[in-house]
């Protein structure tokens, strides 16, 4: 991964994020809540592993180094991905959309140097890992366009109509 691409996936993730809540923005809170057969069965179980994923992941990748967007009182928390981030859908949206603010400024301090250190974490089921920065970034972006294609397959069984997804209006 380099800068540039590192730069352009941050941009796709803010925009496509934006798309996507708001067509969630439009559900209800039954909708918000209906269960589908997947393994996250709602769209608020996916929102919540997608944030909690993320924001795990910008903790694990800023390691080593004194990141300005760190500072915020948001990453001194420990979120476990057994925990519920959010409960509405206005609560995810706002949610959602700082912690997008968050990777645009990781992507904006990100150097070369950055992309090509290793850092060593814990994954969920407890195993000690250590990943090059710039492939975890990448795996970072790839897990969420992979979960909002689910969430578009959930929207569309609700005859709800999305198109969030596209990177072309950005390349």
């Amino acid at each position: 991964m380099d800068i540039r691409t590192c730069k352009l996936l941050a941009q796709y993730n803010q925009t496509a994020n934006r798309k996507m809540n708001d067509c969630i923005r439009k559900l209800s809170g039954a909708q918000w809540e209906q269960e589908f057969g997947g393994y996250f069965r709602s769209i608020k179980q996916l929102c919540g592993h997608i944030y909690l994923s993320d924001f795990n992941w910008l903790k694990r990748t800023s390691q080593g180094r004194a990141f300005q967007f760190r500072e915020d009182p948001l990453f001194a928390q420990d979120m476990s991905y057994s925990s519920a981030p959010f409960d509405t859908v206005d609560d995810y949206v706002n949610k959602r959309e700082t912690l997008d603010q968050k990777i645009m400024l990781l992507a904006a301090e990100m150097t070369a140097a950055d992309l090509d250190r290793s850092v060593t974490f814990q994954t969920i089921k407890g195993d000690m890992m250590t990943k090059n920065i710039g492939g975890s970034l990448l795996h970072m972006f790839n897990h969420q366009t992979h979960h909002r294609g689910m969430i578009s397959l959930y929207l569309d069984s609700m005859k709800i109509e999305n198109d969030f997804s596209s990177l072309l209006p950005l390349i």
